[in-house]
């Protein structure tokens, strides 16, 4: 019975999704006795470290995403934030920025320190990566961590034509969509992989991770297919809209 490389991560509905992707005609149920008879069972999600550190005395731009983490195309809204790991050679920070369309990852950044250059460096990755153009609209969305809001980060977005928006002080609902991402890298890679050595370990198998999870896992929110998939669909139809105007 094939598990396409997601092991224990997947819970039932996931693995019944990916195998009838592969071809294979079988029922729910099936899955769940056989994932039974095999004792494989999904992870379970466990509590959210908290590692924001609002500084409520610099200025803050509005909260233009009020909790609604949707976006109607790729490069309409971005959500960043960071977490931690704990490795035998000290802590160890992991930071993403998430495309809203299909919940891609875009930019990502491993680091021992957690300074404004290494959230800094993962922004950098998804402007690379995704080219924003000044008539794209984009907003960034963050939390209000100083590190988020500091001179060399808010000048980045501007210069890159990205418009800023951040949640309010001590509340996670207004980064949820980040969080919840966050929450499947700490259950599905470093919960399910660790205990962790060093950051290059963390490193290489985040690199792993965010492949799979952009190329592979399926996704409930986007239709039970990937975030690549839901691009290129998109792009797909876009592109014949235009052929047929």
């Amino acid at each position: 019975m094939p598990f396409d490389g997601s092991g224990g991560r997947y819970g039932v509905r996931k693995v019944w999704h990916q195998l009838r992707r592969s071809g294979h005609d079988i029922a729910r149920c099936t899955v769940e006795r056989l994932m039974r008879t095999m004792r494989i069972q999904g992870v379970v999600r466990g509590r959210k470290v908290i590692t924001t550190n609002p500084d409520t005395a610099q200025p803050c731009p509005d909260d233009r995403v009020n909790r609604v983490f949707v976006a109607d195309m790729p490069n309409q809204l971005w959500v960043s934030d960071f977490t931690c790991v704990s490795t035998w050679q000290g802590m160890v920070y992991v930071a993403f920025v998430i495309d809203v369309f299909a919940r891609k990852i875009v930019g990502w950044r491993v680091s021992t320190s957690m300074t404004t250059g290494f959230v800094l460096d993962a922004l950098n990755q998804a402007i690379c990566q995704r080219a924003p153009g000044e008539t794209s609209q984009l907003i960034h969305h963050s939390d209000r961590g100083s590190r988020y809001l500091s001179i060399r980060y808010t000048e980045r977005l501007a210069e890159a034509g990205i418009d800023t928006s951040v949640g309010s002080v001590g509340d996670s609902y207004d980064n949820a969509l980040a969080e919840s991402i966050i929450g499947l890298f700490k259950t599905e890679v470093i919960k399910f992989l660790g205990p962790w050595k060093s950051v290059g370990q963390v490193e290489w198998e985040t690199l792993k991770w965010v492949d799979w999870y952009n190329n592979t896992r399926l996704h409930s929110a986007i239709g039970y297919v990937t975030p690549n998939e839901a691009e290129e669909i998109f792009y797909t139809i876009l592109n014949d809209d235009k052929k047929a105007a």
